[in-house]
């Protein structure tokens, strides 16, 4: 594990400068505080729209604020793109292109050489057609670079002392939603507070899947029972209806990340072109060029 982090703080020293694209979560904390070590000339950026969980923001404020990292907040503006609320598969790309474009454009105006993500090694088997946008920027993803998995970035920020190092993942809301069914700002709302009532339950790993009527619950599997005891399925189905929907369901596979891409990946033609750009992707991943 230690030497992972040697080999990152290297990379990240050969940069001199480099604005972050910062979530607050497990990746780019990590990161955050890895560029600290590094001691390089950083700026963190976190974005906010409708599609993201206010908390998030907190914790991205308050992160950044406790690392000593220059933090500034920019809003983008995704429910005025019809390519993101009609939501088609490809719909991450058109997130992250609006995202970098303007990180691209603080990089360049305030002279930092690089421009950075927290993607890291399994991301890169997943569907994440967000990738290709950063292809278009420029944009690095030193985990990547530095060959670490989720879990092994888990690790270190555990021995490493930050608080992130098993909070759940906090993708945006808008991955709620099955595609090509239209994303609102409502429907935004109604699954973030659908999430935050679970959570102060007592459930760690959950999200509410939005299909129209239905409301698709997934929670840890190892929280399955805890949601099916009579009282607490009572409550969430209370709460839930008075959100505005009208059926709940608890999915029995449980808590599945990216669940919303099985059926995306029953497409075999697209799902190779996909998985054939992925490699070329990797294969090119030392020709990054610089954003001055």
């Amino acid at each position: 594990m230690g030497n992972k982090l040697v080999k990152l703080i290297e990379i990240l020293r050969t940069m001199q400068s480099a604005v972050l694209a910062y979530s607050g979560g497990v990746d780019s904390t990590f990161l955050l505080k890895a560029l600290q070590i590094s001691g390089i000339r950083t700026l963190a950026v976190t974005a906010i729209s409708e599609k993201t969980p206010q908390n998030d923001l907190l914790v991205a404020k308050k992160l950044a604020a406790k690392l000593g990292i220059e933090h500034r907040i920019i809003e983008t503006d995704e429910l005025s793109m019809e390519e993101f609320v009609s939501n088609t598969s490809g719909r991450c790309f058109f997130c992250k292109d609006e995202l970098f474009r303007k990180l691209s454009e603080v990089a360049k105006s305030e002279g930092y050489m690089f421009l950075l993500d927290g993607s890291n090694q399994d991301d890169l088997v997943d569907y994440r057609p967000g990738l290709r946008a950063a292809t278009k920027y420029n944009v690095r993803s030193p985990l990547v670079e530095g060959n670490l998995s989720k879990k092994e970035i888990r690790e270190i920020s555990r021995q490493l002392g930050l608080s992130t190092w098993d909070r759940p993942a906090s993708p945006c809301l808008s991955s709620r939603f099955p595609y090509g069914q239209r994303i609102t700002k409502n429907a935004l709302r109604r699954v973030e507070k659908a999430e935050e009532f679970l959570r102060e339950v007592g459930f760690h790993n959950v999200r509410v899947r939005d299909h129209g009527e239905v409301a698709r619950i997934e929670v840890g599997e190892e929280e399955i029972d805890l949601a099916l005891t009579s009282e607490r399925r009572r409550l969430i189905s209370a709460r839930l209806k008075s959100l505005g929907y009208k059926f709940i369901s608890l999915d029995l596979d449980g808590y599945i990340t990216g669940s919303m891409n099985r059926t995306i990946a029953e497409e075999d033609s697209r799902n190779q072109v996909y998985q054939r750009w992925i490699k070329r992707w990797i294969k090119e991943s030392n020709g990054y060029k610089t954003n001055s």
